[in-house]
């Protein structure tokens, strides 16, 4: 029983570490799709675009971790493997749906997430960050 308990205790330190990697991913990711430095705009500017936008993508591939940690069967291999794919695949089929999103669009969307007004755009690439990460976590499950 305690051999169980310190194994799930290592494997959770394990996941633990891989999704904060992921998420930091996902925090390089926002910051390479908007123009300027996403730290200043949301921590010094406060950057309420910006910041929806991030917290979607970050819930995004929270939700995704979870998925593939859930579904990873006691098998810890397949879950650490399943995790890391899944957050890498959900990772660039984020950036994809923000793309297409842009190019659907007029102007540049990168440009709408850095305005200091807030802009209904926001919460719609918001969403499809968010709805891109649920898509995937579907295909995982």
């Amino acid at each position: 029983m305690l051999e169980d308990l310190l194994t799930g205790a290592w494997q959770s330190v394990v996941f633990g570490v891989v999704g904060v990697a992921l998420m930091a991913a996902g925090f390089v990711l926002v910051d390479v799709l908007t123009p300027g430095k996403l730290r200043e705009l949301i921590w010094v500017q406060r950057n309420g675009n910006a910041g929806l936008l991030l917290a979607a993508n970050q819930l995004g591939v929270a939700g995704i971790v979870f998925t593939a940690i859930v579904t990873s069967y006691d098998d810890f291999a397949k879950g650490l493997a399943s995790t890391v794919l899944f957050g890498l695949i959900g990772l660039a089929v984020m950036a994809l749906a923000f793309g297409v999103l842009d190019l659907l669009t007029p102007g540049k969307l990168g440009e709408v997430i850095c305005s200091d007004q807030p802009h209904p755009a926001a919460r719609v690439s918001a969403a499809t960050h968010f709805g891109a990460a649920l898509i995937v976590c579907a295909c995982i499950a």
